[in-house]
């Protein structure tokens, strides 16, 4: 961008809506206008938020955003939401985003609906609309639009023990490229849900159909007729003990608790192959996966299966103040015959046992988190993936944080960062973020930062990957905080804040932890 200038202007115009204008200098691209226009309402409230450059010179086009989120509660049990945003072109957000977020996104993607929840459902009335913001890629690698979308999902106690409910949904496909159609996808279900202060037991029965209406179309590509369906029965059985016992270690009291799980699974085969591909996609395996019905997201596709989940957990529980000290979990299905159901591309799910899945939470003291995912796999005797993760909570706020991830054929990452208080008001900044999979560095940040009650000042030097093509670009970013009124430079606190874990404290307690 050359020499980057944002001014913010804040204009208080009611004690309910303000408007803040944002005029932008970048001496390589040209003059941007900019302005967020914010509400408050009694049960809701909303922003719209929009920029414009009349002329990019290194685009040689003009460059546009629009944006609206919004949520307005309309009874106690429903709310209408909406977070609809539109961009000129599919270079916008990674022109005009100074981290890897912009790379990553490859759609802009829009949304609306009414939403509702009460006692045992919950319901929606939805739309929702995909725009391309990768130009590397065509229209053709848009996900389908669901225009409209409408699902419930509903549960209640039948007669004493015995549980009952439905999910339903119904959907209007929509692409600019292919041909579309609709769906229904009807869930019903009933379980026997069983415990006791040891143990539980869950057996539950459920028959799952899906039907469609597809365009002519779509219908001749898939060989079939216009209107195919699927219905199978899906039987669960999810069985567990729980032992504890007290213990002391060094001197302190703990609870310790071993937690063995069963989870059997019965879906018989259903030929799919003249179903579409909506919105279906086989899931990551994981630690959550293990006790699932289903290997995929959506409705086009139910998994047939056959298979015995084993698992065990142990925690061990401070006795003084309720935190979990210590954790792991170890798990790994049985497959007892092979899975015929599967999208072009995905690897069979053969007879025999699935990768071992291990997860592990460790925090010794109250400013050490140390954490660790690893998956092995039994059958080729290799890492499927693997995760460690650390984090020391320093005095006066700050932190270190540092990480490994690895994906098979996919990722290979560390990543180290830190906030390092030199004095009371005076701290330094960093952050390493390398790819060893790729031989080269994603990210590297370094800086200082001054912060008093009223005011901030920051200087942050940046290395980073700025385009799709992995080209490398430098930065050096200032930046004058008047607490409670604005700031003058780039925001350093959001890129701060993005790249170093625990750089505001609270974001410890949103964000979940890191896996690969």
């Amino acid at each position: 961008n050359g020499f980057d200038w944002r001014q913010p202007i804040y204009l208080n115009l009611a004690p309910n809506y303000d408007l803040t204008l944002n005029p932008r200098v970048m001496t390589s691209r040209g003059v941007q206008l900019g302005a967020q226009f914010r509400y408050l309402v009694e049960g809701g409230q909303g922003t719209l938020e929009g920029t414009w450059m009349p002329d990019d010179k290194l685009r040689d086009r003009d460059r546009s955003l629009l944006s609206y989120e919004a949520f307005q509660n309309l009874t106690p049990h429903w709310q209408a939401r909406a977070d609809l945003n539109w961009i000129s072109d599919s270079r916008y957000f990674e022109d005009f985003n100074n981290s890897l977020d912009g790379l990553s996104q490859t759609t802009a993607y829009s949304a609306i609906g009414v939403y509702g929840r009460g006692q045992g459902w919950d319901a929606g009335v939805t739309a929702d609309h995909w725009q391309l913001a990768d130009f590397t890629l065509t229209e053709a690698a848009l996900p389908f639009s669901r225009l409209p979308r409408a699902y419930v999902n509903w549960e209640q106690r039948l007669a004493g023990l015995l549980l009952g409910g439905i999910s339903a949904e119904a959907v209007r496909f929509e692409h600019e490229v292919y041909d579309a159609g609709s769906r229904i996808d009807l869930k019903p279900w009933i379980s026997l849900p069983l415990e006791g202060d040891s143990w539980f037991l869950r057996p539950t029965a459920a028959y799952r159909y899906t039907g469609y209406s597809l365009d002519r179309g779509l219908a001749q590509t898939l060989g079939g007729g216009s209107s195919p369906s699927r219905g199978q029965s899906i039987l669960s059985v999810d069985a567990g003990l729980f032992f504890d016992r007290d213990t002391t270690v060094k001197g302190k009291d703990y609870l310790q608790t071993i937690e063995p799980r069963l989870f059997y699974l019965n879906v018989p085969y259903a030929d799919q192959n003249d179903m579409p591909l909506f919105d279906t996609q086989p899931l990551t395996f994981s630690w959550g996966q293990l006790f699932r019905d289903n290997r995929y997201s959506g409705a086009d596709r139910q998994a047939d299966a056959h298979q015995l989940t084993l698992a065990m957990s142990t925690r061990m529980i401070r006795q003084s103040d309720g935190r979990e000290r210590f954790s792991a979990s170890l798990g790994q299905i049985r497959y007892f015959d092979e899975s015929r159901v599967r999208i072009p591309g995905e690897p069979i799910t053969e007879k025999g046992r699935s990768a071992w899945v291990a997860d592990a939470n460790y925090a010794p003291t109250d400013r050490w988190t140390i954490g660790a995912s690893y998956q092995w796999d039994p059958k080729f005797s290799r890492t499927d993936l693997a995760s460690v993760r650390a984090r020391y909570l320093l005095p006066e706020d700050g932190v270190f944080n540092v990480g490994y991830r690895y994906r098979r054929s996919l990722l290979e990452q560390v990543d180290v960062s830190f906030l390092y208080p030199v004095s009371p008001s005076w701290s330094v900044v960093g952050r390493y973020y390398y790819s060893l999979y790729d031989n080269k560095t994603l990210e590297t940040m370094a800086g200082v930062q001054w912060d008093s009650c009223c005011v901030a000042v920051r200087l942050v030097g940046r290395r980073y990957v700025h385009n799709r093509a992995g080209d490398l670009s430098n930065a050096l970013m200032f930046e004058i905080e008047l607490k409670g009124l604005g700031s003058a430079g780039q925001d350093t606190r959001r890129a701060l804040r993005r790249a170093i874990l625990g750089y505001n404290r609270d974001d410890l307690y949103l964000v979940p932890p890191q896996t690969a």
